[in-house]
């Protein structure tokens, strides 16, 4: 009798360890996921920020462009009202 108590002992301990490692690894995957999934949020929000980023930039570019058109052709009405451009005009058609 007291050889299979022990014997029971040995086995109950045996499993008690084994349940122990599957609680650990259960632990370490369950740690795992929530780094991964925080990670993943992270780059999210990440990505977020970028594409607002992003948008705002190409918005400022047309912004820029528009700008840009407008002076250039303000540069153009001066340079065709200025005597001094209509004269070297005339000098380089001449060559």
């Amino acid at each position: 009798r007291k050889r299979s108590s022990k014997v029971e002992r040995a086995h109950s301990t045996m499993m008690n360890a084994d349940m122990d490692a599957v609680e650990a690894e259960n632990q370490v995957e369950l740690e795992e996921k929530t780094r991964l999934i925080n990670q993943v949020l992270e780059l999210q929000h990440t990505l977020e920020d970028l594409s607002a980023r992003v948008d705002a930039v190409k918005e400022e570019n047309l912004k820029l462009k528009s700008e840009n058109q407008v002076l250039g052709q303000y540069i153009e009405n001066l340079m065709s009202a200025s005597s001094v451009f209509q004269t070297t005009d005339t000098k380089s058609k001449r060559k």
